[in-house]
């Protein structure tokens, strides 16, 4: 494990954001700093990689005590996929192992959602979502055969945040907070 990766990621990410940056400059310098982290696969803890065999796991390794951002790995098992959903804050991805496919779904005027054109991310890659853009999205592993995982940055802590699931077909909205799949978050100072 080599938490020192971790470390420098979240010491840049808390000095971009003490200078309140708008949110373009966020995702643009966030994003950068982020595919610095995903470019290599040596860092993230076992602990926070382990999939389980009916739900993608979303592991915390870092909240800001001022809920600038939080930071999380998420597990995607062979085949797993989250429903529509939206983050109600920016967000990046970074593609860390295996594939996943993101689908962007866009709210129709009898209240439906629609899907628009997936798009894969592989390792190495970054996406982002944000309420400016497009926010409501579903998620899933490409592979129905082997792991992958994703490490996810959001602007506040993703696991406390009242969010939203969809109905594509009915527009239905159902309220939601996350939280985490453990109670354990690594020491990046050791």
């Amino acid at each position: 494990m080599h938490n020192e990766k971790l470390l420098v990621y979240v010491q840049a990410m808390s000095r971009l954001l003490e200078t309140r940056p708008d949110e373009p400059e966020i995702l643009a310098q966030g994003g950068a700093l982020l595919a610095t982290l995903v470019a290599s696969d040596d860092w993230l803890p076992a602990l926070f990689a382990v999939p389980h065999p009916q739900y993608y796991q979303q592991y915390l390794l870092y909240a800001d005590p001022l809920d600038r951002f939080s930071m999380v790995s998420f597990v995607w098992g062979p085949g797993q996929k989250t429903p529509v959903h939206d983050h109600m804050t920016w967000g990046l991805i970074g593609m860390l192992r295996g594939q996943e496919i993101e689908t962007p779904y866009h709210r129709q005027s009898d209240g439906s959602y629609q899907p628009g054109a997936h798009h894969a991310l592989v390792p190495g890659q970054i996406g982002f979502v944000s309420p400016a853009t497009h926010d409501v999205h579903e998620v899933a592993n490409a592979y129905s055969d082997q792991t992958s995982i994703s490490i996810h940055v959001y602007g506040g802590n993703i696991g406390r945040i009242h969010r939203h699931v969809f109905d594509p077909v009915t527009g239905s909205t159902k309220a939601f907070v996350s939280g985490y799949s453990l109670d354990v978050v690594p020491n990046l100072w050791k």
